[in-house]
């Protein structure tokens, strides 16, 4: 190696390793105290994943401690939901979204139908006790003796069944594609095509899609890509994230979210983001992680 060349190295070298120190470092929240309060995205803390170990309504006071302005969480069932409503409100704090209909019983078997149809409606008044706008509905595992295309042409029979529902009381059904490859083997729907499929047949302003960008990573990567293809389809009604490998928070895997979420806002989003994430060490160094991933 020539003088020239080597000190160009020597150069270069050093000016890469400059730029992976300041990577590594965490930039500071807007607020350092509340970084919940952020200055692009709206986050909802997934409050099953965060703070497991405190009593549920201890995570929602939690959350808003951070500065959150959002919750979500997994079933109302087996929870205090008039004492969750008193404590939402009286913390100015939004319910963004929940499970009405989870893996099993499937949605993908139509003898299930009744009972889905029976849940939604049961779920209903839940959502408008919380001022909650959508509730998630999941499509379900393997049927034994169904190939793919049977089991997503029963989601949508009984998405139909319930998309009246849905839209006489205002609240939006989302549907949540999965990852087989990781979290959830022999599950029915994974990937964006198949959902927007879905919901474009059952075609209902009710029912979109719960768009998680995890299980979509996984599932088919492209995230910017598939996103803007969800958008100009009409058909993402909640954005969910978190990193990969090890379903944690931004800053910890492989995804460059900075760059998704500045997507996401380019092409028209200005919903909520859940954060269904596990924390890889504490709450307030992941809201921090997540607040870093906020700035572009």
């Amino acid at each position: 190696m020539s003088s020239l060349n080597r000190r160009h190295f020597l150069k270069t070298s050093g000016l890469l390793g400059a730029a992976a120190a300041v990577g590594s470092s965490l930039p500071a929240a807007e607020n350092e105290s509340k970084p919940g309060q952020t200055a692009n995205t709206k986050f909802a803390v997934n409050v099953e994943m965060w703070w497991r170990k405190l009593p549920f309504e201890d995570r929602i006071k939690a959350a808003s401690e951070l500065g959150f302005p959002g919750i979500e969480f997994w079933p109302w069932r087996n929870k205090n939901i008039d004492a969750v409503a008193d404590l939402t409100k009286s913390l100015n704090l939004d319910v963004v979204q929940f499970t009405a209909w989870g893996f099993s019983p499937g949605l993908n078997d139509p003898k299930n139908h009744k009972a889905f149809v029976e849940e939604i409606k049961a779920s209903c008044p839940i959502a408008h006790q919380l001022d909650c706008k959508m509730m998630t509905v999941v499509g379900g595992n393997d049927q034994p003796g169904m190939t793919q295309e049977e089991m997503h042409q029963n989601i949508i029979t009984g998405l139909k069944l319930a998309a009246p529902i849905a839209e006489d009381n205002d609240i939006m059904l989302i549907l949540e594609p999965m990852n087989i490859r990781v979290d959830h083997k022999g599950h029915c729907l994974y990937g964006s095509a198949p959902a927007i499929r879905i919901c474009n047949e059952v075609d209902s302003s009710h029912v979109k899609i719960n768009w998680d960008l995890y299980h979509m990573h996984i599932t088919e990567g492209d995230l910017c890509g598939h996103l803007k293809e969800g958008m100009e389809a009409g058909q993402i009604g909640y954005l969910q994230l978190a990193d990969h490998p090890g379903r944690n928070e931004p800053g910890t895997g492989e995804i460059h979210y900075n760059r998704v979420l500045k997507e996401a806002h380019a092409l028209g989003y200005d919903g909520y983001v859940g954060l269904e994430c596990n924390p890889l060490t504490d709450e307030v160094t992941a809201a921090k992680r997540v607040a870093a991933a906020d700035i572009w």
